[in-house]
């Protein structure tokens, strides 16, 4: 059972969120979700391929599945699939079952319900959960339970969602190019089990992809959100910095991480979005934030969006040398289905992206200071207060020594604004805000609403050739250093097969904005299609 003292009762009255009265009404729902239907019969179990939150919630309120059966065929699939194709997953949670009777209950009683009542979330390893283990990719925390849950796990479970399982990552999350642990190994891509997910959130990409999961969490330093679900036909987002909290999530690089939703429609992240984002006191970068969250991020989903939107095309970061032609042949279909959808398209926009990323001191080294803090936040149970001691015991993949000895000689216990130099933190980074007042004084100047460009110029690299064929990561160049979000949605599939992503950018806390241009631009262009070897079971 989950203690209400860990996130809040789904139920709690005080929990200032969207809520779901019970209602029982009729929905129309596709044929295929159901195995079988008759008016009269009782509660089935639903196809969950690629099914979406609201299809899910008003099965079980319309009496047509129940929440146990949700909770079931996630399961199910997970057993089937997962061990033997893409190792996305790290531990199942074995209250998963208990958790959806209870909602089920609240069902039969006419109670109120959380807006993600009866959602199935992957959680990626480095969020910290109470009840699972919580690695980081790292076998040296293959035992850390922490104290309490991240901030993010707190508030999905208090809105009802259920945390199903946890998914594998790259170690520490070091990796933008693949996703290998010395905890729970490698994870494929979904779409071709011979190719990377990218990193670090690949095991959440891959197994939202494969439906072993409604929507997954994941965490982005520079890549780690957009990456992987550009790789994997997903919709994800990185938020404004000081929009989202952090708090439970081990850092990579404090300053730039973010945490936030990957799903396989924009309506899907949208919904969570507005239960993960706001402030948090145990996260001061979110003071920043503190009044800029929209009340309801759902109310920007027009399919009619793009509609005199001005979209200026980041040509930077398109026309590279080395970009795969069949990625930049998708990309300007994007473009002009941009245009065709009714947004005014500003082509080019003129800005040097790679002439500001190199200010000097734009990335601070402070990955061994970050993690000394969280590990004393894991009190006794820390298995370490220095993660570098791990070069000692050996536990590490070989692939994360060099990543490791970089920080030898950062400080342990002195925070990185009192270096020498020093490396402030974000709001107080001159180069980081003078990249960002740049940015957006061009884009006042071309009067353009958001940017657009491919998350990546290359496929997906072979899964043992990941670090050899790392390339065209686009990014790593513009929304870690400004601060600014961004979100990536599907654009198609390069050579008709490898997914591909297309990047939209905004301005500070226009989140609102990037939900209504990805809306309309997916609904104007379905491209997402689910990876062909995740059937229903009992098909294919």
């Amino acid at each position: 059972m989950f203690p209400a003292t860990a996130g809040g009762s789904f139920s709690d009255p005080g929990h200032q969120m969207n809520r779901f009265r019970l209602l029982f009404f009729a929905v129309a729902l596709p044929a295929p979700l159901f195995s079988a239907l008759a008016c009269d019969s009782g509660p089935q179990p639903m196809n969950v391929v690629e099914a979406t939150i609201p299809q899910v919630q008003e099965a079980i309120l319309s009496g047509q599945t129940t929440c146990r059966m949700v909770v079931q065929a996630h399961l199910d699939r997970i057993e089937h699939y997962d061990p033997n194709t893409v190792n996305a997953i790290t531990v199942v949670n074995p209250r998963a079952l208990s958790r959806a009777d209870q909602i089920d209950g609240a069902v039969a009683r006419g109670e109120e319900l959380g807006s993600l009542f009866c959602v199935p979330v992957l959680v990626k390893d480095n969020f910290d959960t109470r009840d699972m283990v919580t690695s980081g990719g790292s076998a040296a925390l293959r035992a850390n339970y922490p104290p309490d849950d991240a901030f993010m796990v707190s508030r999905t479970r208090a809105e009802g969602a259920i945390v199903i399982a946890k998914t594998n990552m790259a170690e520490w999350a070091f990796s933008p190019r693949e996703t290998v642990s010395s905890s729970f190994d490698t994870t494929a891509n979904a779409y071709d089990l011979e190719r990377v997910p990218a990193g670090s959130s690949g095991g959440t990409a891959s197994g939202v992809a494969a439906s072993f999961g409604l929507i997954g969490l994941g965490s982005d330093t520079g890549n780690s959100i957009r990456g992987p679900s550009s790789h994997l036909a997903l919709v994800g987002i990185r938020s404004t910095i000081g929009l989202t909290s952090r708090d439970g999530v081990i850092p990579l690089s404090f300053d730039r991480d973010i945490a936030g939703p990957m799903g396989r429609t924009v309506a899907d992240v949208a919904r969570v979005f507005n239960v993960v984002a706001g402030y948090d006191p145990a996260d001061p970068y979110t003071e920043a934030g503190r009044d800029r969250k929209e009340p309801d991020y759902t109310d920007f989903l027009d399919p009619e969006g793009l509609r005199g939107a001005r979209i200026g095309v980041l040509r930077s970061l398109v026309d590279q040398e080395g970009a795969d032609t069949s990625i930049v042949r998708i990309f300007e279909e994007a473009v002009a289905d941009l245009a065709r959808l009714g947004a005014v398209v500003v082509d080019p926009f003129e800005f040097d992206v790679y002439q500001q990323l190199e200010r000097p001191g734009m990335f601070c080294q402070r990955f061994r200071y970050d993690m000394h803090q969280y590990l004393l936040s894991l009190e006794s149970a820390a298995p370490m207060t220095d993660v570098l001691q791990v070069l000692e015991t050996g536990e590490y993949h070989p692939s994360a020594q060099r990543s490791l000895e970089r920080y030898r000689e950062t400080p342990l216990d002195i925070h990185p604004s009192r270096w020498d130099p020093p490396c402030p933190d974000y709001l107080q980074h001159p180069e980081r805000q003078g990249y960002l007042q740049d940015l957006t004084a061009a884009m006042d100047q071309a009067r353009v609403d958001a940017l657009v460009y491919p998350s990546w110029l290359l496929p997906p690299a072979h899964i043992h050739r990941g670090r050899e064929e790392y390339g065209g990561d686009n990014s790593q160049r513009v929304a870690p250093a400004t601060g600014m979000p961004a979100i990536t949605v599907p654009m198609g599939f390069s050579y008709g097969k490898w997914p591909a992503g297309l990047q939209i950018l905004g301005r500070p806390y226009s989140e609102g904005l990037l939900f209504k241009l990805a809306y309309a631009y997916e609904q104007g262009t379905l491209k997402r299609r689910p990876p062909e070897g995740f059937p229903a079971l009992g098909e294919g």
